[in-house]
């Protein structure tokens, strides 16, 4: 099969955080790739949020089936990484080759944690979600919740003007006020319906090239160990400076080592050991 000049790459985005607050990250990709992207998922009402996502994995699907003719490269930030993995270990003709963001995949004990919490009850006290139920979602103006982000520690490490595109893209007008395109009731069911079942993607060798890129002090990857990701990529696992949000804070390096391991992917011979 030939392939257009420009490879399509098809961008997943993180909980939260619709795909323009990564146009920086993404901006640096497309000499090379034709790039795109769903705006924002999880807000499809025919694909409801539910335990494990598969109505989100199937979102994906359908996306990627209705959208091209050829198999593209997936590459997804955190959740966007756990929906490209399940999607292409589901349907690996729609993809060439999968690189997750800071997206670790979650098994043993850990995992094991993560159902009886879900089944007591008390996942919202393990997960972000105890955060992002009482998050302020509405401010009077765009200038009101850019200094309302800005002051936040989380915010602090982002690159210059991506806190200006997560303005720019993450709120919409209503009512005379600014509030969350990604709503937060949706962010906290995503939180609270993380797959605890991942192990599955390890019983088989994956049927496609996939890759890892963290950052070096990602919370969430200390959290979640790595040791079931690198058994799953193999020598294709990669660390860089930066927390679990390390595209926005340094969208170039990012945008750089992403390059990097798709081109390793997709060399001839990637799989060998």
């Amino acid at each position: 099969m030939t392939y257009p000049t420009r490879p399509i790459l098809h961008f997943i985005h993180g909980n939260s955080f619709p795909a323009g607050t990564y146009r920086q990250f993404l901006d640096y990709l497309r000499d090379d790739y034709d790039v795109r992207s769903l705006d924002i998922h999880a807000h499809n009402p025919k694909y409801p949020v539910t335990d494990g996502w598969p109505a989100l994995v199937q979102e994906l699907i359908d996306e990627l089936a209705a959208r091209y003719d050829q198999p593209v490269i997936m590459v997804g930030h955190s959740m966007g990484g756990a929906l490209a993995l399940l999607a292409a270990q589901k349907r690996p003709d729609l993809a060439r080759c999968v690189v997750m963001l800071d997206t670790p995949v979650v098994v043993g004990w850990r995992a094991g944690l993560l159902r009886g919490a879900k089944a007591l009850g008390l996942d919202n006290r393990v997960s972000q979600a105890r955060f992002s139920a009482r998050r302020r979602n509405l401010w009077p103006s765009a200038q009101a919740a850019y200094e309302h982000f800005a002051s936040k520690q989380v915010f602090a490490n982002w690159a210059p003007q991506v806190l200006r595109d997560y303005i720019n893209y993450g709120l919409e007008e209503e009512q005379g006020n600014m509030v969350l395109r990604f709503r937060r009731d949706i962010e906290t069911a995503v939180y609270r319906t993380l797959p605890h079942d991942m192990g599955r993607v390890l019983k088989r060798q994956f049927p496609l090239p996939i890759g890892f890129v963290g950052g070096v002090d990602s919370v969430e990857c200390r959290q979640a160990g790595l040791e079931a990701t690198k058994r799953l990529v193999g020598k294709f696992f990669r660390q860089i400076p930066g927390g679990h949000l390390f595209p926005m804070e340094t969208p170039e390096l990012a945008a750089a080592t992403t390059r990097q391991m798709i081109e390793a992917l997709l060399a001839p011979h990637s799989g060998e050991s």
